[in-house]
């Protein structure tokens, strides 16, 4: 892999401060398993939204990944589908919305949205997904403009030549498409809570707000019309120093209660990680670049490849927890004490 695109996925903001913590959060937490249980028979299964998945964990939206597989969002759909569990499609996809949808019929499908500043450009968007059968929309709140990302400005960072943003070809040149900038310049940095209403009206589909970072943020969120939220800091890729994910997880559920579905994304590298996280409240997690890895090594099948080890991570854990499904799993199988909140 060329090193300006390691670097641009590995990559996060400023002096990447996030990024690591986000990671080490996890690790800092410790488990407090049951004993004396009858685990004989133990199950990932559980539903996000009301549809079924075969484990709590979800692919978050990534973009351009024809930068490290020639089928990029193709695969990666087809390859979360096989693993059972669903994908949220970027904005910013190198593969058109009806191709990802084509790649995977019947799966379960998210559309991530950036507001632009042309909501028409917005609902053209939207209404694209909504005919090729995406679930539920991923409204991005944390990017109203993007963060600094020092590694791809050392490396100046540009797509090659073939690599754009295929969901903007109808409305731009193809030169114009392939500056990553170029997005950017359209986001809408207005973005309120009438617009998150507004894209649960447009497209009669759940908004999913993904970016909250506290128990206030996620109770607004919700009050506009968010169906669920996602605990993220976009990877580390946004405004350096924020709370890792892990440390923010637990007063964001407490705030949420059963008003909406959490779920939470960053640094998760393990099926403990997962136990965790629902332990803390969240019904499902998110991963990005575990995802990216698996596809750059072996396209679809790579993606269901790391899925299914952090599922059988997840089920071992469970079992050694003494817990039999994800309902069974609480607050009290995470010892707080060992991680400040």
């Amino acid at each position: 892999m060329a090193r300006g695109t390691f670097d641009y996925m590995a990559g996060g903001a400023d002096d990447e401060v996030t990024l690591r913590d986000n990671v080490e959060a996890w690790t800092r937490m410790r488990l407090r398993p049951r004993v004396l249980r009858d685990v004989s028979t133990v199950s990932t299964t559980t539903t996000v939204l009301g549809t079924e998945v075969s484990c709590p964990i979800l692919v978050a939206p990534v973009s351009y990944l024809r930068l490290v597989h020639d089928e990029g969002e193709r695969a990666m759909a087809a390859g979360a589908a096989a693993a059972g569990v669903i994908m949220a499609l970027s904005t910013r996809s190198s593969c058109t919305i009806e191709d990802v949808a084509a790649a995977a019929p019947g799966a379960g499908r998210w559309f991530q949205v950036y507001l632009l500043r042309d909501r028409g450009w917005t609902a053209d968007l939207v209404d694209r997904a909504v005919a090729a059968g995406f679930r539920a929309l991923v409204l991005t709140v944390d990017t109203p403009v993007l963060g600094y990302r020092r590694r791809d400005v050392l490396n100046a960072f540009e797509l090659p030549e073939g690599i754009t943003m295929a969901n903007v070809a109808s409305r731009v040149s193809p030169e114009v498409a392939e500056a990553e900038g170029l997005l950017a310049a359209y986001q809408a940095p207005d973005l309120g809570p009438e617009d998150v209403a507004w894209l649960a009206e447009r497209s009669g589909l759940p908004v999913v707000a993904k970016g909250v970072l506290t128990g206030e943020a996620a109770r607004e969120c919700i009050g506009a019309g968010a169906s669920a939220v996602v605990v993220s800091n976009h990877g580390g890729r946004q405004l350096d120093g924020v709370l890792a994910t892990a440390d923010a997880l637990a007063s964001v559920t407490d705030a949420v209660g059963s008003d909406a579905e959490v779920y939470v994304d960053g640094g998760v590298r393990r099926g403990t990680d997962v136990l965790k996280a629902l332990a803390l409240g969240a019904r499902a997690v998110m991963i990005g670049r575990p995802a990216v890895w698996g596809l750059a090594t072996s396209g679809a099948e790579g993606v269901q490849a790391v899925i299914g080890h952090l599922c059988f991570e997840l089920r071992t854990a469970m079992a050694l927890a003494g817990v039999r499904h994800p309902g069974e799993i609480d607050r009290a199988m995470v010892d707080l004490r060992s991680h400040p909140q």
